[in-house]
């Protein structure tokens, strides 16, 4: 009789190289945040996929990266840095045949994990010649011995059974950790604040994301109907008039598609509140960042 296997996968590399789309792909439901915005992921979020012989509690991690000029940053790259503890297997994200500098910075990160590493080479749709990949690979091997290289297109689910199947290979005998029907560790509240983000962050521009954070005030359900208030913090005054948008239009919209993907999520009919507010500098502010939930032990 095969023995019953589970172990953790931490999903790794640096920013924007569709880590979290490999997730939700993975785990089969929407569990972490998805946009073209660098640092989307602030958190480690558990995705958990369980099977008849297997549960595999995949890792959602921010994306590393060298520069770290404010407190965010450095708390994104101690979060990131700190799934990589006692975890079963590491699955290095890579970006097409893209080479960055942050590559090699995660990739000497490595150089301190013991347990296997597979690389996977992400947007292989965006690869235009796709005769480039074999040799990418091979320049690939000589960096590191990964325990496999696998191309996916993680947009479209391609490949993504091989890395399952690698990733399998590689988990420890052990009984489930988590019961047959959770899928993430993170709650309705939580997810509910990641929704609220999700949608600002795809509608705003290059800068206003990275000082934005959302929390949630309310989450009661009354009448069968969930209410939910959430207040949007930004860092410039200025911001919160882009937020809001023409005749506060933005915000509704923002506001709408939250709504109908919670209802989705949640099961249940859903009224949401949007407030913003100021709060200069937060996100060069340790204690603030605290306050709003970005803590190491969170």
């Amino acid at each position: 009789m095969t023995e019953y296997r589970c172990g953790y996968v931490a999903l790794i590399g640096r920013p924007n190289v569709g880590k979290s789309t490999i997730l939700n792909r993975l785990v089969g439901q929407k569990i972490s945040i998805t946009s073209r915005r660098p640092q989307t992921t602030r958190h480690r979020i558990l995705g958990i996929k369980t099977d008849a012989a297997t549960q595999l509690v995949f890792v959602d991690t921010p994306g590393l990266h060298a520069q770290q000029p404010r407190a965010m940053n450095r708390y994104l790259n101690r979060a990131a840095a700190d799934s990589l503890r006692d975890v079963d297997v590491v699955v290095l994200v890579l970006e097409g045949t893209r080479w960055h500098q942050d590559d090699d910075w995660v990739l000497e990160m490595l150089e301190r994990v013991s347990c296997p590493v597979i690389a996977v080479i992400n947007k292989t749709d965006r690869v235009a010649e796709k005769k480039t990949l074999l040799p990418y690979l091979a320049a690939l091997a000589e960096k590191r011995d990964f325990a496999a290289l696998i191309p996916v297109c993680a947009r479209t689910g391609e490949h993504l059974d091989e890395l399952e199947a690698a990733v399998r290979k590689y988990l420890p005998e052990s009984p489930p950790l988590f019961p047959e029907d959770q899928v993430t560790d993170r709650s309705e509240r939580f997810l509910a604040a990641e929704l609220v983000r999700e949608k600002l962050f795809r509608k705003l521009g290059e800068e206003i994301p990275y000082g934005l954070s959302v929390e949630i005030e309310r989450f009661r359900t009354d009448n069968n109907t969930l209410q939910i208030h959430a207040l949007i913090w930004v860092e410039k005054s200025g911001h919160k008039a882009i937020v809001i948008g023409t005749k506060g239009e933005r915000l509704k919209q923002v506001g709408r598609e939250a709504r109908e993907d919670m209802e989705k999520a949640f099961g249940h009919k859903v009224f949401l509140q949007l407030w913003v507010k100021v709060k200069e500098g937060w996100a060069d502010d340790e204690r603030a960042l605290q306050s709003l939930g970005y803590r190491d032990d969170a």
